[in-house]
């Protein structure tokens, strides 16, 4: 009893160590409101881009990653009721005090959300945070966006969630993937687990307010290009507000790059900074 009751005490009090952050820290703040709940960040093709990147959007350069991080890298098959669920897993399989996982959009693999070079070399930051502070970051394969897709991803959290009972669950959905973190809301047993939601150049959906994840106040982050074509800023802005004017005190940020496009949260996401916020916020 005293065992399970520190650990899970421990998991409450995690903040994620720096790594790199002087890198990835977010471009100038060209305005905020709603007591900065809502802000815009000043990103630019030019810079963001072409100066970070070697091969612009293949390669960063070096300095933004460390790829030894890969000796804690693991791709494992999983067999669950839903399906054989590929995925690959990153730190500690087992006792870990966080997990994050990144559900990848349409055309998307499990090997998006571990590629070390592309987006910036964001991925391989959030590699580094999980791998460095006893985590666990897991980037899945799934059949579909719809509910066989959510049913394998909600048996791979529920089997990872037994191995660290103490362990506080993100799921970060790109693109496309946003329908799934919604499906993973508003299920039973998984609204009822997860910690955190983190939408980034993603989709809205209003089933999000009868959950289990709302009712448990489940911070959610949204990180929209004001240039996506995929889904339009207006529409998820106009969501996130609706968040708050149901709850003025929910916990819910939202992050808008001025110019960027429909990758762009995945590139500039500031994960240290978006994930210890959550980590103070979660159920």
């Amino acid at each position: 009893m005293l065992f399970l009751f520190s650990s899970v005490a421990s998991a409450d009090t995690l903040s994620l160590k720096p790594f790199k952050d002087d890198l990835f820290a977010y471009p100038a703040t060209l305005s905020s409101d709603t007591n900065g709940a809502y802000t815009v960040i000043d990103y630019r093709e030019m810079r963001d881009i072409n100066q970070r990147d070697q091969v612009p959007e293949r390669r960063v350069n070096a300095q933004y990653t460390d790829t030894g991080v890969r000796k804690m890298q693991q791709d494992l098959l999983l067999k669950t009721d839903a399906g054989d669920v590929r995925h690959v897993a990153v730190g500690k399989t087992e006792g870990a005090g966080i997990i994050v996982l990144y559900l990848h959009g349409q055309g998307g693999s499990r090997k998006q959300g571990v590629d070390d070079f592309t987006f910036g070399g964001n991925f391989n930051r959030l590699k580094n945070l999980m791998a460095g502070n006893g985590g666990l970051y897991l980037s899945p394969d799934f059949t579909d966006f719809g509910d066989k897709g959510a049913a394998q991803v909600a048996a791979l959290i529920g089997h990872y969630a037994e191995q660290s009972p103490g362990a506080k669950i993100f799921v970060a959905c790109g693109s496309m993937g946003g329908a799934l973190c919604w499906k993973l809301a508003a299920r039973k047993g998984t609204g009822g687990r997860i910690n955190g939601l983190l939408l980034l150049g993603s989709l809205w959906d209003e089933s999000f307010f009868t959950s289990p994840a709302f009712k448990r106040r489940v911070p959610v982050f949204f990180g929209q290009g004001s240039h996506d074509v995929v889904y339009p800023v207006a529409k998820q802005e106009a969501f996130f507000r609706s968040i708050l004017a149901k709850s003025k005190t929910y916990p819910t940020r939202f992050v808008r790059f001025e110019t960027g496009t429909h990758g762009t949260p995945i590139r500039m996401t500031d994960w240290r900074g978006t994930l210890n916020w959550m980590l103070s916020k979660a159920p």
